[in-house]
């Protein structure tokens, strides 16, 4: 019997078939073929396997159809801004696979109308009724979270079972694989997350959290990221965002 134990190296069929399974624009579903075959994935599949068959899945945030939704409305090729939070809001109907972002008739929760406020303030633009980011992630704005799942009533309750590697991996593809993206990063977890990032070919803007509690000590309102981003992205000859949320 050995020490210890070997895990296989997957063979190069097994991992096509596990990309085959992916549901991921094909840009993405490349540049992240190795973290999507790894043994970290594998453990985070299974988790969520037993997650969602032990709490069933109205239990689990997103449902699992929009949990890749950020990916999917924004594939890599389009990647022009990242806007990074922490893991998908915890109650029902909020999650919809993009951070910050509810569903057009879910009340907006308060750090998603912190940020709205700043962003009126910033450029001018009156916050729209509804709290849908869509039309963000459409024009280039990969709205990431650290953790792509959720149990309901739970904040943080799917950390360290896998995703912080994955979206790791994101960070690094996007850093390495794009030039003059801007990182939207608020509150240290975030910042702290993107402390590989290029700064010679990316743009970092930092500030606290908008969830109140953070907000509300000074630090947030006032820093102008909707702004400075599209005063980035215009220099280096790319379309800025339309941050005015269809109403």
């Amino acid at each position: 019997m050995e020490l210890f134990d070997v895990q296989p190296t997957k063979t190069a069929v097994q991992k096509q078939a596990i990309l085959d399974n992916v549901r991921l624009p094909e840009d993405w579903k490349q540049a992240l073929a190795e973290e999507l075959t790894s043994d970290n994935m594998d453990s985070l599949r299974a988790f969520l396997k037993e997650a969602y068959q032990s709490e069933s899945e109205d239990g689990i945030y997103p449902p699992a159809p929009l949990m890749f939704n950020a990916f999917n409305l924004t594939p890599l090729s389009q990647v022009k801004v990242v806007i990074l939070g922490q893991d998908p809001y915890h109650r029902p109907g909020q999650a919809m696979g993009l951070s910050f972002s509810v569903p057009k008739a879910i009340p907006k929760p308060p750090s998603l109308n912190n940020l709205l406020k700043e962003m009126a303030d910033d450029i001018g633009i009156k916050p729209s009724a509804h709290g849908d980011l869509t039309y963000w992630a459409q024009q280039g704005v990969l709205l990431l979270n650290s953790s792509l799942t959720v149990r309901e009533g739970e904040p943080n309750s799917h950390q360290n079972q896998g995703w912080e590697q994955f979206t790791d991996a994101v960070i690094d593809v996007i850093n390495e694989q794009t030039a003059h993206t801007v990182f939207i990063l608020w509150g240290s977890k975030a910042q702290k997350k993107g402390k590989y990032i290029n700064t010679d070919k990316h743009l970092i803007l930092t500030a606290v959290h908008p969830s109140p509690l953070a907000a509300n000590r000074g630090g947030f309102f006032g820093s102008k990221p909707f702004s400075k981003t599209n005063d980035y992205l215009v220099q280096y000859g790319q379309t800025p965002i339309d941050w005015q949320l269809p109403q």
